[in-house]
């Protein structure tokens, strides 16, 4: 939509309010509203000032005014607000300059894109992620120098099969074998059609929904595959599509990779497929029908995983999940259908259009917009300087021989080993200025300081069970 049409849309819709939205560099949506008497067509050039010293990972307090200006293609009727409310994503500029920050993650999504362009290799790369989620019926924490503790709860966990819920009427997925068991085993049916039904309603096309493998709730939503920048946006809506609809069921939503132990935790397996017009690059005559692109595309997310998992998997509890079992793609290889590899060439279909490769690593707790960005940085760099991905493994890794598995290298153990892989290797993520040394040195200072030496400087429940009696 142009501004005009947005104005338009609105004025159809009886907005009365305008909610404007843009998110900080750890990837929460932030947001702030006006009457929509104070909305116009010259906002998508004036912009609405803001405090970007209260954002995280932003300005210092000494030049804290910035600016958030409307992306009029973002324009939707927000759900959820009483009051009918138009919606917009907006970029983040500097009110000096009117320069795009150069720490929104949004813009660095756009500076990929155009990169992608630039290098002629393609126009177009296609994300498809798959996001997986928790649905709870409880959720407390806490903790203080002298405590700490977490608990969960689901009407679905096994753990309450022996619970008095007057009555207990069972039907409680085990571990690992929530995949997929129809109602009433499966109990949330109805709230994730409802979900779909939400997001179809922001303009966001679902291709499937089903329970996952975990008990206590796991669930997944399956979006259509979109542009770079546009999944950016759609995997904000869907995240706060999900929750908001949880919670008006009383229910709620996490998207920590691993927020129960003994079981699956949630991931957010990625396709991607780069085009040029009509033409799906990454389909030829290779293996599994693959062209030398795909293939050195491959190389090329391999060779950097490691500091690419700095911002797929960028939490400490990231890699409680990145574990071997469990489903977890730890292993840096690829193959088709195998699903225990970081890379699998799905087989779906034999259909060109449908060729692509599937990168497991990755999990929902990333910002979309910097996660999807380093990954097509990757892979660009592997097609630009030919990486070989060497020879695909087809057999089940768990099983290897540990001889055999010692030659395989795999995923960072930590967020720390994932940041100082990071420092060491990113010059990749800076061609065309896509990402930015700034950027790089204050997503891993944020990280380290404010997340990694957190969580390691604080006593765990579990050594207590250990060590105590030491």
């Amino acid at each position: 939509m142009t501004p005009k049409e947005v104005m338009e849309f609105a004025r159809k819709n009886g907005a009365k309010m305008v909610d404007l939205k843009f998110l900080d560099l750890p990837g929460i949506w932030q947001h702030f509203t006006v009457p929509i008497e104070e909305f116009s067509e010259e906002a998508f050039e004036a912009g609405f000032g803001f405090d970007g010293s209260s954002i995280r990972g932003w300005q210092e307090i000494h030049e804290s005014d910035m600016l958030v200006v409307p992306d009029p293609t973002t324009a939707v009727m927000d759900p959820f607000f009483e009051v009918p409310t138009l919606s917009l994503i907006c970029n983040v500029v500097d009110p000096i300059t009117r320069e795009p920050y150069s720490r929104d993650p949004r813009y660095v999504a756009q500076k990929a894109e155009a990169y992608l362009k630039s290098t002629g290799i393609g126009d177009t790369a296609y994300f498809g992620p798959e996001a997986e989620f928790f649905i709870f019926d409880d959720i407390r924490y806490d903790t203080a120098a002298n405590y700490s503790y977490y608990f969960v709860d689901s009407i679905e966990g096994i753990w309450n099969s022996g619970r008095e819920e007057g009555p207990n009427l069972g039907y409680k997925p085990r571990h690992k074998e929530g995949y997929f068991p129809v109602p009433p085993s499966d109990k949330f049916q109805d709230l994730r059609t409802e979900m779909t039904l939400y997001l179809q309603k922001v303009g966001i096309q679902v291709e499937c929904h089903h329970h996952e493998v975990a008990t206590a709730g796991q669930a997944e939503i399956d979006m259509r595959f979109a542009p770079l920048v546009k999944m950016g946006d759609n995997l904000m809506w869907f995240k706060y599509v999900i929750k908001n609809v949880a919670y008006k069921h009383g229910k709620t939503v996490t998207f920590m990779p691993k927020p129960i132990f003994g079981d699956n935790g949630s991931g957010m397996h990625t396709h991607l497929s780069i085009w040029k017009g009509d033409t799906n690059v990454f389909a030829g005559d290779r293996y599994a029908g693959l062209s030398e692109i795909a293939l050195y595309a491959i190389g090329g997310i391999l060779k950097h995983c490691r500091a690419v998992c700095a911002f797929t998997n960028p939490t400490t509890n990231s890699y409680k999940r990145l574990t071997p079992g469990f489903e977890a793609p730890v292993n840096l290889c690829y193959s088709s259908r195998n699903r225990s590899a970081a890379i699998r060439i799905p087989m779906y279909s034999p259909n060109p259009k449908a060729r692509r490769i599937e990168f497991r690593t990755p999990d929902p707790s990333c910002n979309g917009y910097l996660a999807f960005a380093a990954m097509l940085m990757a892979a660009l760099d592997g097609i630009e300087n030919r990486i070989d991905p060497g020879e695909p493994m087809d057999k089940d890794l768990y099983s290897l021989p540990p001889e055999e598995l010692k030659n395989i290298p795999t995923t960072p153990a930590t967020l720390e080993e994932a940041l100082a892989a990071l420092e060491e290797d990113h010059e990749f993520l800076m061609k065309g200025g896509v990402f930015t040394e700034d950027l790089i040195e204050t997503w891993i200072k944020y990280k380290r300081e404010n997340e990694a030496d957190q969580v390691r400087l604080r006593p765990h429940p579990y050594e207590f069970y250990l060590y105590f009696d030491i």
